[in-house]
């Protein structure tokens, strides 16, 4: 899949969210954990294309942060060769690229029978842009300025229609629920009443189950960069969250310094 950028948007505060010496070694030692016990979810390999050094970085930062493979690079001819020899999920192209533009791009992956799809993240937003975009082999378009938790979704929701994997409509981790259809939580059996900003963090932690979540993947999230990165809005609502379904904190773990991990121990 390609997300095919043109011009530089102002990022927002919350991807310059920084990790402590301690916090990074406790994310590495979970992640092994996970590997070694054979648990980690299968997640996009994703290939990035871009040219603009921070354009790429804030990308390449908040897919890894949701747990994906990334690989980057810089022109229109490498993405043509990384992406008819590598095995890619999802990717990120930049439009105004050196040596091949994102649109011929697009035209010869497609001449070559690539059929991965491919997202269009464009500052150029009139009708003609998109046609464009779209019949040089575009499966959508999204325009600047973009929220990265509604280009995530987009690359799942896109994934999720190439594989035929169906939208689960229910989550269990240990003895919690959540049904996604009736809006209702569970702990073992007992109904737990959520406001709706509560049941959208439980469910991300849910969706996430097992994995680290970081306070700048929340606040995108839920927030969708509404919010000040140095806020304490996210602890707040955890804390909420915690004291409703997990009291004794055997569910909802804190990492200091990284996030949280909702994982049974």
């Amino acid at each position: 899949m390609f997300v095919v950028t043109t011009t530089p948007p102002r990022w927002p505060g919350p991807a310059r969210e920084a990790f402590s010496l301690s916090g990074i070694r406790a994310v590495v030692g979970a992640l092994a954990a996970r590997l070694e016990e054979g648990k980690m979810d299968t997640d996009m390999r994703i290939l990035v294309v871009e040219d603009d050094p921070k354009i790429a970085s804030f990308v390449v930062k908040g897919l890894r942060e949701s747990g994906h493979v990334v690989d980057h690079c810089g022109d229109g001819e490498q993405a043509v060769r990384l992406a008819t020899s590598g095995p890619y999920d999802a990717a990120v192209l930049d439009l105004m690229l050196p040596k091949l533009d994102g649109l011929t791009v697009l035209q010869r992956l497609r001449e070559r029978g690539v059929q991965i799809p491919i997202i269009i993240l464009s500052a150029k937003a009139s009708v003609d842009d998109r046609v464009r975009g779209l019949q040089a082999g575009g499966d959508d378009y999204l325009t600047k300025p973009f929220s990265f938790a509604e280009l995530l979704a987009r690359l799942q929701a896109l994934t999720r229609r190439a594989t035929q994997a169906p939208e689960p409509t229910r989550l269990v981790v240990g003895d919690l629920e959540l049904d996604l259809v009736r809006r209702e939580a569970r702990r073992g059996g007992q109904p737990v009443e959520l406001q709706a900003r509560e049941f959208a963090l439980l469910e991300y932690l849910m969706r996430h189950a097992r994995r680290v979540v970081t306070k700048t993947m929340i606040l995108e999230h839920v927030w969708d960069y509404s919010f000040d990165p140095q806020t304490n809005v996210v602890d707040v609502l955890v804390h909420r969250v915690r004291a409703k379904v997990d009291p004794a904190k055997t569910l909802i773990h804190t990492l200091r310094g990284v996030g949280y991990v909702l994982e049974p121990r």
